[in-house]
């Protein structure tokens, strides 16, 4: 079978296994937002921490219960990372440097996990289960927990409450995220992903030499950092390290684990605002860009201008032979169009435009379809913009599945839209005006400028991926990195739950013959366009100045 019968092969089974998903899983993370039972196990945490399950909270509250909570696990994930050459299984690792434990705990917390160091040779056992595995699942969930909140403020009317954040955390990792992840990790670990307690063992290559290899309880974390959108790795080579990722089987199952809430959640959008034209819509957006990146990456990782590229029939570079382009293009636009991060080939060797799009994607604000909540609530707010636009063209008041924008939701939409890129070209322009971070840069000219974009995009938008090619483990760069993780993860929250408090203190609005149809190819259409012009546009000119001009050159 050919490479390219072969890639199309995976995506037509991917599509398949996602569109099976799609109604069922959906439904259920609908049914588990909405439910008004509490499960025996949930009430007992409730009553241990002192939450009514049964009371409501107004949308600051459910933002200071969402602070509170990120902010004592990052307290948390920075002393036990600090601490743990005390701790069990620690595997002898040297201790962590302040700004980088700050780093890796804000990382974490964020649903970034960007890593400025080597797994195996960083963490020890007991760090990697308790504290990062740990934060995979409760930050996936905070992400689901505030686009439900968002949701809520589309179906509810005349009050201020949009939910309670205890309870949603609660059922999202109990009901959602760790059933999944124990099944699926069973199935890793049949298909060859190592779990045990290991440390380094010391093993006798084919060439006759010794190498010290580490084991640990990979399976177990790698399930729920793609389920979660995480990334990270236990491993430096991250999904490209057949420990954690060994087969052809393992990589396609690999990037469906990492899409297949994301695509789920608009029929949960459908189903909780009672019409699922309305999900398919956003879905089909989603399902759009998502296969334009992956197509036009695979193109240009088949440019193959050069004598060696010629020789090994495309940009080879960097990429698993055991995977090829297809698969490695296939997860680079399904990790950079979501927040996860992982990788399972080198970004830094693609082929400038194909490198450049993985940078695109990212900058889209990753919703298509985005990181778990994170992606459908970017994705509605850039159709209340979508719908704006549409208003201000026939000139009347715009609205949204019955709530009207006016100013106060337009501020909300448009400080979220504004919030990201002035994080990512303030940071990286900070970068490259101070001497000292530009000796960092491992090349110059514009893929040098590339490495630097890519990192704050990267850290921004809670992606966690790396161009590489950059010394990133220096104090300025934990802290400047840490501060755009922290930025970009926490401040677009506060205007998308703003935004579900203004809208569910609204009276519903009923549909009259102007208002715009939400679910037709039209509407698609339209906020296809929006996340181009509106989000694409806006970062232009710095994509210009990298990887557009390295592939022009």
């Amino acid at each position: 079978m050919g490479a390219t019968l072969a890639g199309w092969l995976q995506a037509v089974a991917l599509v398949g296994a996602l569109a099976l998903c799609y109604r069922p899983l959906g439904d259920y993370i609908a049914h588990l937002l909405t439910s008004a039972k509490h499960l025996r196990a949930e009430r007992g945490l409730y009553k241990v921490v002192g939450v009514d399950a049964d009371a409501d909270q107004r949308w600051p509250v459910y933002l200071r219960s969402v602070l509170a909570f990120s902010a004592l696990s990052v307290l948390f994930l920075y002393g036990l990372i600090r601490l743990q050459t005390h701790l069990l299984l620690s595997l002898g690792v040297p201790e962590m440097e302040a700004h980088q434990a700050w780093n890796t705990a804000i990382s974490f917390t964020t649903n970034t996990n960007w890593q400025s160091y080597s797994g195996e040779s960083a963490m020890g056992h007991l760090v990697q289960m308790a504290g990062l595995a740990v934060q995979n699942f409760v930050s996936a969930a905070v992400g689901i927990a505030v686009v439900a909140a968002l949701i809520r403020g589309f179906t509810r009317n005349r009050t201020d409450r949009v939910g309670n954040f205890w309870v949603d955390l609660t059922r999202i990792v109990l009901r959602l995220l760790l059933p999944i992840s124990i099944v699926f990790a069973l199935v890793l670990v049949a298909s060859g992903v190592v779990q045990n307690f290991h440390g380094f063992e010391q093993v006798t290559t084919l060439g006759g030499g010794t190498q010290s290899v580490p084991g640990g309880p990979v399976a177990s974390q790698e399930v729920i950092k793609l389920l979660g959108t995480n990334g990270g790795g236990f491993y430096n080579a991250n999904s490209a390290h057949p420990f954690e990722n060994p087969t052809g089987f393992t990589n396609l199952l690999e990037v469906f684990l990492l899409l297949v809430i994301a695509f789920a959640l608009p029929r949960t959008f459908g189903k909780m605002v009672g019409d699922h034209r309305q999900g398919y819509a956003i879905v089909a957006v989603m399902g759009l860009f998502w296969v334009a990146s992956a197509a036009l990456i695979t193109f240009f990782e088949h440019q193959h201008s050069g004598s060696a590229l010629q020789a090994a029939g495309a940009a080879m570079e960097g990429k698993e032979q055991r995977f090829g382009v297809a698969a490695s293009s296939l997860f680079a636009a399904s990790t950079t169009l979501t927040s996860t991060g992982a990788v399972n080939s080198f970004h830094d060797s693609f082929t400038p435009l194909g490198g450049g799009l993985t940078v695109f994607d990212m900058m889209l604000g990753e919703i298509a379809p985005g990181g778990t909540g994170s992606g459908l609530y970017g994705m509605l707010i850039l159709a209340i913009v979508a719908v704006f636009v549409a208003g201000l063209m026939v000139g009347r008041t715009p609205e949204y599945l019955g709530k009207k924008l006016g100013g106060r939701e337009m501020k909300f939409a448009s400080l979220y839209i504004l919030t990201t890129p002035a994080i990512v070209l303030i940071g990286a322009g900070t970068a490259i005006a101070l001497p000292g971070e530009r000796a960092g840069m491992l090349n110059d000219g514009a893929h040098g400028f590339s490495e630097v974009l890519y990192a704050f995009t990267s850290a921004a938008n809670n992606n966690g991926s790396a161009f590489a090619g950059i010394t990133v483990n220096t104090t300025w760069y934990d802290t400047a990195l840490g501060l755009a993780m922290v930025c970009g993860r926490f401040l677009p929250m506060v205007f998308v739950l703003a935004l579900a408090g203004s809208l569910a203190r609204q009276r519903p609005v009923p549909a009259s013959a102007g208002t715009l149809p939400t679910h037709r190819p039209l509407f698609v259409g339209l906020l296809s366009g929006v996340v181009l012009i509106v989000v694409g546009l806006t970062y232009f000119p710095a994509l210009a100045l990298g990887p557009i001009a390295e592939g022009l050159h």
